[in-house]
Parts: structure tokens; sequence; C-alpha cells
């Protein structure tokens, strides 16, 4: 007989999710695993190019769906090592949404009120800069003076970004170099290796089974460094607590693949998933249009010609998060950066004659002669969380069909009519900022080659306070199976109208006592309160309040 390894608590993921849980835990003096799927990349590995095999493959996971497509974090750190650091909070309407269900998605103990605490932590633990107009890419600024022209605002977002080391060397999305941007490499993380937790890369879960006792097996395979899908034989670690954090598109394929050995799942599962409203336009800009209408220049006998276009998105308007407007006519528009390949790829041709492509052909090749002058503006609008996953693949979360980066899955995503009108409403309102006085031609990314797409997947797994459309209850303890929680973007509700890293991270903040509870009840000696990872503890004072409701037995 072999023995298999016992930890207290077993973190699946190293994204903001698990990271924030694996700190905690360990803090508090639990034995605490993570496993991750990606690799270990430090600053020294983020190359500055996207090449096949480079960091920028490495780290990035992108699954095709039927009628959706998913890019996130595959590495340690998650997300945060390839997201650009947009920090905002998510507007106060968004916590009352009802969206498809007929009721508040959120659970009433979740408020904007009583979120704010625990956003506090995270900004004590990854402090968020407000930028000034000093600190604004030229394309940023850019997209400021456009809705100026047109009558409209923009302001510039708050970022997690040390503004003295970054060197705006324009490589954010693939890792920093410097570690300006602060990925959860420069804090949780550290701070959780620092009290004991141990982070196992290229570790991709599988299935997990309940045991006897009532603790977790927790089944994985070791994936090869180079091409991931090369598999070797994993193992297994028992744990009394299990915190799911692989990301919506991961996490609720493990669970679903594990009902055969946990039992049935709550119908939630896989359910009701949201990309987050996001949607991408293109803008080509008309250079004499940008002197002459805007009255910029950069100076060396251009106006604009993509100038700083790989800084993450810097400038956003929020004219249309008003709370007191209708639910799915609310969005916000932010200027953002994306790689030069996957853009000019799916850019569409405006001009484009019925029946006639329009993401190749003459047009198209004509478009991207004028490419140096392009901008590209991203939306978040609410959506329906019309997606749902189908039964799981034998292993991951997708079939892989290349040595990295790309898989297929099992998600379907048929948007809504609510959806449909409120991506018309968005592009409509960026055709009318940019195409104003002919300052640029839009068209927003075409659908027809991997339907719509998310960086910020949400809601496959998602707390409530009703059983049947919340995997969740309002601590984000899986319904059915205590012990088991999940800290990742799939609790998020609902679309949030912002980036929602901020938001996941406080979610996960908020729901640590509730699993510190959990874990002493089943015998792991740890205790709640550990300072941010930098030492503070204002953001500790602030919670205090709150501590006894999400502690209860």
């Amino acid at each position: 007989m072999t023995s298999t390894e016992r930890t207290d608590v077993l973190v699946v993921g190293s994204g903001f999710g698990g990271a924030i849980a694996a700190y905690h835990l360990a803090a508090g003096g639990a034995r605490v695993v993570v496993l991750e799927r990606g690799p270990w990349l430090g600053a020294q590995d983020f190359e500055h190019d996207f090449k096949l095999g480079s960091s920028y493959t490495r780290a990035f996971d992108f699954v095709v769906g039927d009628g959706m497509s998913v890019l996130g974090g595959n590495c340690v750190g998650g997300g945060s090592v390839v997201y650009f650091a947009a920090m905002p909070r998510a507007p106060r309407f968004v916590f009352e949404r009802h969206g498809t269900i007929g009721r508040r998605m959120w659970p009433a103990s979740v408020s904007r009120d009583t979120l704010d605490p625990w956003y506090d932590r995270v900004a004590e633990s990854i402090p968020v800069t407000t930028q000034d107009w000093n600190d604004v890419t030229y394309a940023g600024g850019l997209w400021a003076a456009a809705c100026d022209h047109s009558g409209r605002t923009a302001n510039p977002v708050p970022v997690a970004i040390d503004n003295a080391k970054c060197v705006n060397c324009n490589w954010m999305m693939a890792g920093c170099r410097f570690d300006a941007k602060r990925s959860l490499l420069t804090n949780y993380l550290p701070a959780a290796l620092a009290h004991g937790a141990q982070i196992r890369p290229l570790h991709e879960v599988q299935r997990i089974e309940r045991n006897h006792d009532g603790s977790y097996r927790v089944h994985y395979d070791l994936i090869d460094e180079e091409d991931y899908r090369i598999r070797y034989d994993g193992g297994a670690i028992d744990a009394k607590i299990v915190v799911l954090a692989a990301g919506a598109g991961a996490t609720p394929v493990i669970l679903q693949r594990s009902e055969a050995t946990l039992g049935a799942m709550p119908h939630a599962v896989g359910r009701y998933f949201s990309g987050n409203g996001e949607r991408l336009n293109t803008a080509v800009l008309n250079e004499d249009r940008v002197r002459d209408v805007l009255g910029l220049s950069r100076g060396d006998g251009l106006a604009y010609a993509a100038n700083q276009i790989g800084k993450g998105p810097t400038v956003a308007n929020w004219d249309r998060l008003d709370g007191s407007l209708p639910e799915f006519t609310r969005y916000s528009l932010e200027q953002l950066y994306f790689p030069p390949g996957l853009g000019t790829i799916l850019a569409q041709v405006a001009d484009a004659a019925p029946g006639e492509s329009t993401w190749f052909g003459v047009k198209k090749k004509e478009m991207l002669r004028r490419w140096q002058s392009w901008l590209i503006i991203f939306q978040m609008i609410e959506d329906a969380n019309e997606g749902v996953f189908g039964p799981p693949p034998a292993k991951g979360n997708a079939d892989r069909v290349s040595q990295q980066m790309l898989g297929v899955g099992r998600l379907k995503y048929d948007p809504a009519e609510t959806t449909l009108r409120a991506w018309a409403m968005a592009d409509a309102e960026v055709k009318e900022i940019l195409e104003r006085d002919g300052l640029a031609t839009v068209t927003a990314w075409t659908n027809d080659v991997i339907g719509a797409y998310t960086v910020h997947p949400l809601s496959s797994c998602r707390i409530g306070d009703d059983p049947a459309t919340s995997a969740l209850d309002d601590r984000n303890e899986l319904r059915g199976h205590p012990g088991i929680f999940v800290t990742d973007g799939s609790a998020v509700p609902g679309a949030l109208t912002v980036n929602p890293a901020m938001t996941i991270a406080a979610l996960a903040e908020r729901a640590i006592p509730g699993i510190v509870r959990a874990a002493q009840d089943r015998g792991v000696d740890v205790t709640y309160g550990a300072p941010a990872p930098d030492g503070g503890t204002s953001g500790r004072r602030g919670v205090a309040d709150l501590l006894p409701s999400l502690t209860r037995r």
C-alpha cells in the first residue's frame, strides 16, 4: 500500500481567490498546499515578445467554446500576472441587480456598503493607485479627448501599479519584468510562502472525492512544462478543507467531473456563466482629423500613430454607470491595449458589402495598411448569465489542441436579447464618440471566428441566497458539500460593468473568516486575523465588526 499525502487545506489555483486564501490560512497556522496548473514564472522569465513558446503563450489559457471563448491566466499568480492591473470597485447598483431570475442575484448580506471594508483590506495588501493625467498613456489621452469632444467625460482608471518602478515598456500583458505591476507574485504569494505554504506548479487537479472521515481526497495530474498536452501520473492529497480557485472556466469543470465521487452538485454548478458583458471595438484613426479636430500632436509630425499602446486600460468613460438607468442599459467604455496579432485578425472591416467577408480580403488588407493608427475600446455591459458548461472533458478544463495556450472547452453561450441590445447600445456610443467629425472608423470585433470572448469569466459557481440559482451560500461554501469553498471569479453572481479583479479579491477576503471557522470545526489549529502581507493592520480593524456574521456555526 502507498500512503496518501495529507494537509489541512488544499487550495486549487493561485490567482486572486487562491493566493488570498493560501496566505490567510497559512498565516493563521494551517498547513496549506497550493496546486497550480501552470508554470511558475518570475520577473526574469517574462519575455518582450509574442512568439509561440515564450512566456506569453506559457502564461495564458485560451479556451474556445460554443459561442464564447475565454482568455485567462495559466501560471502561478493566475490572472494577476497577465491582467492590466485595473482595480476599480463595482458600482453600487451592481449589487441590486436581478438579472433574469426575478430576484436580487447577490446574497442579502453582500452590498457595496458591506463589501467596502473588504475592498479596503485588498487595497492595503495590493496598493491601488489613483492615476492622474501625467500617468496616462497617449492612447488614453486620445480617448479622453474624444470623449470630451463628444460632450462626455473620461477618467483615469485606478490601478495596481508602482509608478516609481514602471518604465512604460508596453509589455504589461505578458507579465512585468520590473515588478512594477502589483501582481500576486509581489504580495500575497510570497507572504504565504513565508508562512509555510507550499506552491506546486504544473499540477492540474482532475477531481475530488469524499473520504469516510469527512475529509476530501484531491486527485491531480502532472503537466509537462513545455507541452501542456502531455500528462504524467500525478497523485492525490487528503485535506480537511478544499478551496477551489481554478477560475470560472475550470472550477465548475472540476466539480462536474467530481460528481460521481462527491455526490450530486448544486444545480447552479456550471450554469449562469457570465463573460462580464465584454466586447471590443476597433477604431482606425484619421491622423489629420486627430490633429485638426482634437488638436493633438506628439511633436514629431504625427498626431497619434498608436503611441504607447502597450500599457493597460488607463482611461475609462463611466457616464453610463448610473444606478437610475434600467438594468441592461448600463456599461463602461475603456481604452484598452490588445496584442496586435489577435487585434488584426479579429477586427472587422467597416464598409463591407452584403455577403462580403468583414475580417479578410482586399478591404481588410487596406484597413491593416492603416493599422499604425488604431485604438481599441473595451465594453463591459450587464449580460444575462447565459453560459452553460456541458459534460466535462476526460481531463482538464479543455481538450488541448496546441502545445500551449489553446484548447476546446465545453462552454455554450447563446446571447440573450437583453445582452445583444446592450452590446448594440454600447457599440453605437463608441461610434458616436469616435466617428464624430471624421475622427475614426469604428467596427466591433467579429464574432464570426470564435464567438463572444471574455478576459474576465465570472459566475459559473456563484454565491447567493436561493439554492436553485446559486451554487454557494453567502460564505462561499459549496451547497451540500461542507468544507469545500469557492473563492475565484466563478463566485461572483453576475457582470460588474467594470474590471472585476478588485471585487473577486474582496469577496475572497470576505470568505476567509468562514473558511477558518470551518477548518477549526474540522480540527485544524488555525486562527483568523493576519495583517496585510506587508504588516498593515488598518484593514483588519475595519472588518472586525463583520466577523460574527461570517463565523456563525
